[in-house]
C-alpha cells in the first residue's frame, strides 16, 4: 500500500489516546507527552539505555502465558522460542509452566544454559543438522518432530534409546497470510505431504520411523502459518489430522496420542488489525478434536500447541531516535535504527504505528513516513501521522516488537544490535546488551 493510498485511513486525529490492544497493557500516558511503559518513563529508559532499544513488558508476558494455560488446561503450552530466545524470557516462561519448542542447537543451548526441563522441549525444524540432533538427543529433548527420510534414517543412527518422535504433516490447510510465513500448504519446505502420488508422504514417513528400533513414534505435528487470525483454520487442521491419526491406527495397528497443532497465532501490529480469539480459539477447537474423535471412535489425543509471537510480540515496543526530518513530496523522519532492528516490513510488507514520546505538542499532525539508516529504499518502518514539528532528537516509539525483532535482528551496514530491556513495576533489567563496534570488530 502506497502512502497516497493510505492517507484517508491514517485521519491524523489527535495522538491524545493510545491505540487500544496495539500497545503493552501497562502502557500508559504520562505527563508532558510521555509514555510510561510497564511504570518506568520510556524517556528515561531512552537516556539510560540508548537508542534503538527494545523494551519488553515481563509481566504482560508471564499473564499472557498464564492465559493459554487457563484457556486450554488440558494442553501442552509451548513456548516458540524463536520469537525471543534469551535466557531471561526462556526463564520466565519455564516458571509460569509452558513448555519449549526449539529450532537448533543454539536455541537448544540457551535452554540448557537456564535449566529447562528438557521433558518440556521439543525440536523443529525443516533441515536439522548432526550438531541440531546430537544436541538435543544429549540434553534428552522430550520430542523431535521429524520433517524428512533423511533425517529419520539420521537420528535412528545417532540415538540410542527410544527417543520420543512427531512426524510433521502438511495438512493442506492455508492459514490466509502472507506466502513467505505460510506453512500448510502444498508446494512449501515444510512436513509430509497428504498426498499418495506424492514420494515423501506421511505413509513412507510412517514406515521410515517405525523400522528405526531407536524411535518411538508418539504423534503427529502440523503447523499451518504464522499471523493465523481465523480460528475455522485450525479447526480444518484438527479434523484433517485425527484423519490421518485414525488412517495410521487402522493401516498400522498403531495409536498415536500426541497431537501438536503448531501456533502462529495473529497479533495486531497495526490500529485496526485483527487480534486473535484465543477463547473462541480453545473452545472450537475443543468441540472439533472431541466430535471428530468420538465419530472416528478414536481416543481424544493430547494436545500441543506452540504460540510464540502471541505471547511476547505484544508485549515489546522498540524506542529509536530521529536523526533527520526531509520535506518534499513525502516527508520523510529517519531513526537510529531501521531494518537491521525490524527487517519484517522489507520481509512481509508488514504494518507499524509509531508516536512521539517524551513532549507535548499542540500542532497538527501529518502524513509521515519513518524510515531507516540503512542503505536500502525498502528500509521503511511505517507510514504514520506526527507532529508537524517533529526534528532531529526527538523519541518515537513503535509498539508491538517483542517477536521476531531481536529474532531477526541483523548487523548490516555493520550497525550493532540494539539491547533489549525487561521492565517490570517500574524497575528495568538489562537482558541483552546492546552490540559495540568490539563486537563486530571481533568477527571481522
Amino acid at each position: 500500500m502506497t502512502l497516497s493510498e493510505l492517507l484517508p485511513s491514517l485521519g491524523c486525529e489527535a495522538a491524545d489516546h493510545l491505540e487500544p490492544g496495539l500497545w503493552p497493557q501497562g502502557t500508559k500516558l504520562g505527563e508532558g507527552g510521555e509514555l510510561l511503559f510497564a511504570g518506568a518513563p520510556v524517556s528515561h529508559l531512552a537516556a539510560r539505555f540508548g537508542t534503538p532499544a527494545y523494551l519488553l513488558d515481563e509481566e504482560q508476558v508471564r499473564n499472557t502465558a498464564r492465559a493459554y494455560r487457563r484457556a486450554l488446561p488440558e494442553a501442552d503450552v509451548a513456548f516458540a522460542s524463536k520469537a525471543l530466545c534469551t535466557r531471561a524470557v526462556l526463564r520466565w516462561v519455564a516458571e509460569e509452566g509452558l513448555s519449549l519448542d526449539t529450532c537448533s542447537a543454539g536455541e537448544i543451548a540457551v535452554a540448557r544454559a537456564v535449566g529447562f526441563p528438557a521433558e518440556r522441549i521439543l525440536l523443529h525444524g525443516n533441515a536439522k543438522t548432526p550438531e541440531d540432533l546430537k544436541a538435543a538427543l544429549q540434553y534428552g529433548v522430550g520430542r523431535i518432530v521429524l520433517d524428512s527420510l533423511d533425517e529419520i534414517e539420521q537420528l535412528g543412527t545417532l540415538a540410542d534409546g527410544a527417543q520420543r518422535v512427531l512426524i510433521r504433516v502438511t495438512p493442506g490447510v492455508s492459514g490466509d497470510t502472507h506466502a513467505a510465513i505460510t506453512t500448510g500448504t502444498e508446494g512449501q519446505k515444510f512436513g509430509f505431504s497428504l498426498r499418495p502420488d506424492v514420494r515423501d508422504n506421511v505413509d513412507r514417513a510412517v514406515a521410515a520411523v517405525l523400522s528405526q528400533p531407536s524411535l518411538q513414534l508418539t504423534g503427529l505435528h502440523c503447523h499451518i502459518g504464522s499471523q493465523v487470525s481465523r480460528v475455522d483454520r485450525y479447526e480444518e487442521a484438527a479434523r484433517k489430522m485425527v484423519e490421518v491419526l485414525v488412517r495410521i491406527r487402522d493401516h498400522y495397528g498403531i495409536t498415536l496420542r500426541d497431537l501438536d497443532l503448531g501456533g502462529g497465532h495473529a497479533v495486531p501490529y497495526a490500529d485496526r488489525e485483527a487480534s486473535f480469539d484465543l477463547e473462541g480459539y480453545a473452545r472450537r477447537l475443543r468441540v472439533a478434536l472431541g466430535y471428530e474423535c468420538s465419530s472416528r471412535d478414536f481416543p481424544l489425543p493430547r494436545l500441543t500447541i506452540e504460540p510464540g509471537r502471541a505471547i511476547v510480540g505484544p508485549a515489546g515496543i522498540t524506542v529509536y531516535r530521529v536523526c533527520a526530518v526531509k520535506r518534499g513530496a513525502r516527508t520523510f523522519v529517519a531513526v537510529d535504527g531501521g531494518m537491521s532492528d525490524n527487517p519484517r516490513p522489507a520481509l512481509y510488507g508488514a504494518r507499524y504505528t509509531a508516536r512521539l514520546v517524551g513532549r507535548r505538542t499542540k500542532v497538527a499532525r501529518t502524513p509521515m513516513t519513518v524510515v531507516g539508516r540503512h542503505c536500502e529504499s525498502g528500509d521503511v518502518l511505517a507510514d504514520v501521522c506526527l507532529p508537524d514539528d517533529i526534528h532531529v532528537g526527538d523519541l518515537l516509539a513503535v509498539p508491538c516488537t517483542g517477536a521476531y525483532h531481536h529474532s531477526l535482528a541483523s548487523n548490516y551496514n555493520l550497525v550493532g544490535r540494539p539491547p533489549l530491556v525487561g521492565v517490570r513495576d517500574g524497575h528495568a533489567t538489562l537482558l541483552v546488551r546492546r552490540e559495540t563496534e568490539e563486537d563486530l570488530l571481533r568477527r571481522c
